[in-house]
């Protein structure tokens, strides 16, 4: 059999195509990640949970009115990379000025101990599939 260049270079793009649509290759599955966090007791809203494996992606999601949270690992995926991460959990937010659509938005200070974020004492392990993983923090000193 003789294959051309012709071929080679079509087999070339068609698999390249491929492992965009299959996500580049990617060979694991990511787990949901949903929770709610609580400061002393009640529901923390607007605060940022972060995962984190290390290596990788981190996903991201933010606290709504009932401390409810969902990760988010990529603009079109939810979840994160099953194993064992870091989590950070913070409240600040920058204050923003501007024109148009960068409305002036007010700062916030970290509402949370830094066991929580800077210097976080927080882990989470997500397996494959549904995980619920919640946080009840403290603000008391340790």
């Amino acid at each position: 059999m003789q294959i051309n260049r012709q071929s080679v270079v079509v087999l070339f793009v068609a698999g390249s195509f491929s492992l965009l649509a299959t996500g580049c290759g990617s060979s694991y599955s990511l787990g949901t990640v949903t929770g709610t966090v609580t400061l002393d007791g009640k529901p923390l809203p607007q605060a940022t949970v972060t995962f984190s494996r290390g290596q990788g992606r981190m996903s991201v999601g933010t606290t709504d009115e009932d401390g409810r949270y969902q990760l988010q690992y990529s603009a079109r995926q939810k979840g994160a990379e099953p194993g064992s991460h870091k989590v950070r959990i913070a409240t600040q937010i920058e204050a923003v000025s501007g024109e148009g659509d960068l409305a002036a938005v007010q700062g916030r200070k970290e509402l949370l101990p830094p066991r929580y974020n800077d210097k976080t004492e927080l882990t989470a392990e997500v397996k494959p599939g549904r995980n619920t993983i919640d946080f009840d923090l403290t603000s008391a000193a340790k």
